[in-house]
Order: C-alpha cells, then sequence, then structure tokens
C-alpha cells in the first residue's frame, strides 16, 4: 500500500455561486474494535464535512463509544448507530440538518438485520441528501437492498444526493452496476488517491464507494493513503477497511418561495 504525497484534494468552502465543495468520507470502522485513536487520527486528517460510517457500535453503551470518536474527530453525531443496524453519519459544525432518519431494512431469516442511516443537510445554499449503507454479503439480498436504497435515496426529497458504503461487491457485480445506472461512481468519474479499499494489509478489491446524483460535481475520490497526516500505521491498526474520501461541488439550491 503506497502512502506516497498525493495530489491536493480541493478543502472544503463555500462558493460565490452559492453551491459548496464538502469533503465526504466513508469508511467502515468494525464496531471500533481496532485502535481507535488511529481511527480518530485517520479521520481528523481527512477533514470531512461528513462521514459515511459502517459498522458503527451497535450493542452495549453504543452511543457513547460513537459519541467518543465523533469527539476526537472533532465532528458531532448526525444519525444511526444501533437505531440503523450499523451504519452511521457523522458531519462537521458547518452542516445544517434538516432532518435525519434511521432506517431499518426488511431481515431475511438467518442474515444479519442490515439497515441505512440517512439525512437532509445544507452547507450554506446547498442542499444534500445523505445515505450510509452496509449492503449484504448474500448476492440476491444484496441486490433487492440496492434497489432499496435507490427508492431511498429518491425519497429523501433532496435534487442532490450522496450515498456511500462497504458495498459487499465489487464494481462488475450486479448491485453494484445496478447502483451506478443511476448514481455516479465517484472513483471512476475521478480518481484520486488509491482505488482498493479491502484489506488495509493487502489492498486488492475495491467493495465501498461514494456514489452521487448526476448534478454533483466529482473533484477528486479515492482512499487517501499518503494524505498529509494519514500513516500506514493508522490504516492498517484503525480497522479491517481502507476508508473512500471523495470532494464534491454541490450545487446551490433555488431560493424557497418567499426568500
Amino acid at each position: 500500500m503506497s502512502t506516497s504525497p498525493l495530489a491536493a484534494l480541493p478543502n472544503s468552502r463555500t462558493e460565490e455561486d452559492g453551491s459548496a465543495v464538502i469533503r465526504v468520507l466513508s469508511y467502515n470502522i468494525r464496531s471500533m474494535r481496532d485502535d481507535t485513536d488511529a481511527l480518530a487520527r485517520v479521520i481528523a486528517a481527512c477533514a470531512p464535512d461528513l462521514v459515511l460510517v459502517q459498522e458503527a457500535p451497535r450493542f452495549f453503551r453504543w452511543r457513547k463509544k460513537l459519541a467518543r470518536l465523533a469527539r476526537a474527530a472533532d465532528l458531532v453525531i448526525l444519525s444511526g448507530g444501533g437505531t440503523a443496524a450499523g451504519p452511521a453519519l457523522l458531519c462537521s459544525l458547518r452542516a445544517t440538518v434538516e432532518r435525519t432518519e434511521d432506517v431499518l431494512l426488511p431481515l431475511t431469516p438467518g442474515l444479519h438485520r442490515r439497515g441505512f442511516a440517512t439525512a437532509v443537510v445544507r452547507f450554506g445554499r446547498a442542499r444534500l441528501g445523505v445515505l450510509s449503507c452496509h449492503l449484504s454479503l448474500q448476492a440476491e439480498e444484496r441486490y433487492a437492498q440496492g434497489g432499496l436504497l435507490l427508492d431511498r435515496l429518491a425519497g429523501l426529497g433532496a435534487e442532490h444526493a450522496v450515498a456511500g458504503g462497504d458495498l459487499n461487491e465489487r464494481p462488475r457485480g450486479r448491485t453494484f452496476r445496478r447502483l451506478t445506472e443511476t448514481l455516479q461512481d465517484c472513483w471512476a468519474t475521478r480518481p484520486w488517491g488509491g482505488e482498493h479499499t479491502s484489506t488495509p494489509g493487502d489492498p486488492h478489491q475495491r467493495i465501498d464507494a461514494i456514489l452521487a446524483t448526476p448534478g454533483i460535481e466529482v473533484l477528486g475520490c479515492g482512499v487517501p493513503a499518503g494524505l498529509p497526516g494519514v500513516t500506514e500505521a493508522d490504516l492498517r491498526a484503525a480497522t479491517d477497511h481502507l476508508p473512500v474520501l471523495a470532494a464534491l461541488r454541490v450545487p446551490a439550491s433555488p431560493a424557497a418561495p418567499g426568500r
């Protein structure tokens, strides 16, 4: 896994036209069973506005554990965790929250419960739907969940939206392709950094992704190995996946009537 210096990824900012450049991080944190200090350092070094978490703590004192991670990375909890069966959303104080909803998906007997953590947020005049997911290991259930993801994202009522997570499938897989028929695969659109997300010790496959609706401009997306502050030692120690970081330009939303 190379950690040579990366080309600069745009920093968060608000443009004169009201659009917002934001950083979005997607990260499977394996229930914080590994080195949580290393995990917090990786997240903080990425300077994200939104973190789409998978495998957040779900059981005993899960809220306290997730809150402790958010504080260490200078973020706050937005939604999810145990109430979404693992997916969660963290955000910076730059975000203005309109609403959140945790969604439990249909349970297949004998398989793990899955869910979505969702929200609608604003960055200045830019309004954005957000969804974090961790799709099934079982192919048929995963494909059905891909359809539910697209339905839920459309149902957020936001013109622009981003989804991300552990898809448990490579880009040529049926569910991955179903998602990218509608959404941009941010890595494929504007690759930056590394491609493969699993595993940290031997990156050989891309099963984690950030996806965006067509109106969002992707400025760069990939594994941030080599980003200042992100060390190979921390990436290996933090969890069993590598994170995906994207810089996105979200257009300004039209002003509401009467404003």
